[in-house]
């Protein structure tokens, strides 16, 4: 019996049961007894994988972002696209993930990104380092769509990826609030726009 990898597979199974359920409510409104329950973890065993509530919620937005990066870079090195292809593709990944109103686990930092950050240092923490990860990759591609022609933008690559990743959390928002896609419409024009695609 490997231990390692055992407890390996209870800790990511836990993550990946908690990060379902505080997708859809939250991370305040949670207990870890009901993510305990979900994940058909006994109790007393918690505190082996994880220190605190805390230690546990930043290890689940890393283990969150880590799988968010590998999606994207996946969407940004496409084969046979150009990068404004690529660009547009994650885009229109991110439009998909928030069709349904219920994120079931897909966008836990537009879930988490107000509610966390006054309540946990570490969990604001690696929310900004999540974060900062999505908006460099997106510099990097528009970088590399000006290079080959793809894109056209009179804005600084790093400075234009922080807009539109700030644009599309704040559309992700607002059609939580309106249940309504126009907001996330609204955001892949303007990036079109502001791509000059």
């Amino acid at each position: 019996m490997n231990t390692v990898n055992d407890n390996m597979d209870v800790r990511s199974h836990i993550l990946e049961t908690a990060q379902k359920i505080i997708s859809r409510k939250g991370y305040s409104a949670v207990g870890l007894n009901e993510i305990l329950a979900a994940a058909d973890v006994p109790k007393g065993s918690f505190y082996y994988y994880f220190k605190s509530k805390d230690a546990f919620g930043e290890a689940m937005l890393q283990s969150y972002f880590e799988e968010y990066h590998a999606n994207m870079d996946a969407i940004l090195n496409a084969e046979n696209q150009t990068n404004s292809q690529r660009i547009l593709n994650y885009w229109n990944h991110w439009q998909e993930s928030q069709a349904s109103f219920d994120c079931q686990g897909k966008c836990l930092a537009v879930k988490l990104a107000a509610e966390v950050a006054d309540l946990s240092e570490a969990m604001r923490l690696a929310l900004k380092s999540g974060t900062a990860g999505i908006i460099n990759r997106l510099a990097e591609a528009i970088e590399s769509g000006i290079a080959d022609g793809s894109l056209k933008t009179k804005v600084e690559p790093s400075s234009l990826a922080q807009t539109l990743y700030q644009m599309w959390l704040g559309a992700s928002l607002m059609t939580k609030i309106t249940r309504d896609m126009a907001p996330i419409h609204n955001a892949m024009a303007t990036t079109r726009s502001l791509l000059l695609v």
